[in-house]
């Protein structure tokens, strides 16, 4: 069996099952990127809910995994060379999962680059834009009087939205006929703006059809629906 001791994350939430990947997550944005792209892999995990509400990212054990508390991170017991691979960054798990798998990334070098070119044009813009809107409109931010930040980043998102909406017309996913770990990456973020924040008439979602189709899409995925519940909130 796997000795996975040597990661203090471990004594916090031990491992049931040391032989598969660890994932320490919550059902975020950010958090299912990681939870659909194992689901849709079938690469066998163990998932570990860290709790935001008990400010479980700023444990210790947590730090010691990420130093920078954020979620999702992961221990693979089997990375490369055989050794256990520590791993932080949504982004950089989606790519390390679909070479792992050998999914969701084209196996030509050109088609690689350009999937993690659009993996990062989510980490960079949508991820950070979506989530400035979510704050603004849904959180305290909505208690300032001076609008003009959160009107910022709606007209932000709105460009991403209409760069993406461009991207998409007339193909099936951003790749084009391939579903790939750029979808898994972006469309949380989408689905999480139009739902949890509400913002979708802020945005103007109802102008980008391209990009609501592929969200219908990507919803419409059995993997994606099960990932979207995984890690478990509490009850």
């Amino acid at each position: 069996m796997t000795d996975l001791s040597a990661f203090p994350i471990t004594k916090k939430w031990p491992a049931e099952h040391p032989d598969r990947i660890q994932l320490y997550s919550l059902p975020t944005p950010n958090g299912v990127k990681v939870s659909i792209m194992l689901e849709e892999t079938g690469l066998p995990y163990e998932p570990h809910l860290v709790r935001f509400d008990t400010n479980d990212q700023m444990s210790a054990e947590f730090l010691s995994l990420n130093p920078n508390n954020k979620i999702p991170a992961i221990i693979d017991p089997n990375g490369p060379d055989g050794k256990p691979l520590p791993l932080f960054e949504s982004g950089a798990i989606l790519i390390y999962l679909a070479d792992k798998a050998g999914k969701f990334i084209p196996q030509d070098a050109a088609g690689r680059y350009e999937a993690i070119q659009w993996v990062m044009f989510q980490m960079g813009g949508i991820g950070p834009m979506f989530g400035q809107v979510g704050f603004f409109h849904k959180f305290a931010g909505k208690e300032y009087e001076d609008k003009r930040p959160r009107d910022r980043y709606i007209g932000e998102s709105k460009r991403l939205l209409a760069v993406l909406d461009q991207r998409l017309e007339g193909r099936d996913w951003i790749l084009g006929d391939q579903y790939s770990i750029a979808d898994i990456a972006t469309f949380p973020w989408v689905r999480n703006m139009v739902g949890f924040y509400e913002a979708g008439d802020l945005v103007g979602i109802d102008e980008f059809s391209n990009v609501k189709r592929v969200l219908a899409a990507f919803v419409a995925r059995p993997a994606v629906a099960r990932g979207l519940d995984i890690p478990k909130r509490p009850a």
